[in-house]
């Protein structure tokens, strides 16, 4: 099978266009992040995560190192340093079985320091959002 959506994904970070993410996920996927106790489950709370942190993290600097992938998803690699902490981590991307729809994404962050400094920016990301001011954290 295709993994069809790992390039979508891959062509989602390089253009940083919501609607293509928005498009990407599946209305019941479930979110696990480093800084949130709890999974998150359904499009719309999953769409917040992933937007702030394609915008917290994804910045000038982020890079995929490799991904491994088998029939139901990948694990992503990425790195990039902010505020002079290089994070380093994974994206565990499960699909549904046409391979075109995100079911399960999963991050997981290294160094400690890196995800104490991700829960903070991603804080302020998600408050930003929340406040209206989504056209200003979409030019970040």
């Amino acid at each position: 099978m295709s993994l069809i959506v790992i390039d979508r994904w891959y062509d989602y970070m390089r253009s940083h266009d919501r609607q293509q993410l928005w498009d990407l996920l599946h209305p019941d996927v479930v979110f696990e992040s480093p800084v949130v106790h709890t999974p998150q489950r359904g499009r719309d709370i999953t769409f917040k995560y992933l937007a702030s942190a394609e915008t917290t993290l994804g910045g000038p600097g982020f890079r995929y190192l490799g991904d491994w992938r088998n029939d139901t998803g990948a694990v992503l690699e990425f790195e990039n340093t902010i505020e002079g902490i290089r994070i380093n981590g994974v994206d565990m991307i499960t699909c549904d079985p046409s391979g075109s729809l995100i079911t399960h994404f999963k991050i997981m962050v290294r160094p400690l320091k890196g995800v104490q400094l991700l829960h903070r920016l991603m804080g302020e990301e998600l408050a930003r959002m929340a406040s209206g001011s989504e056209e200003t954290a979409k030019k970040r």
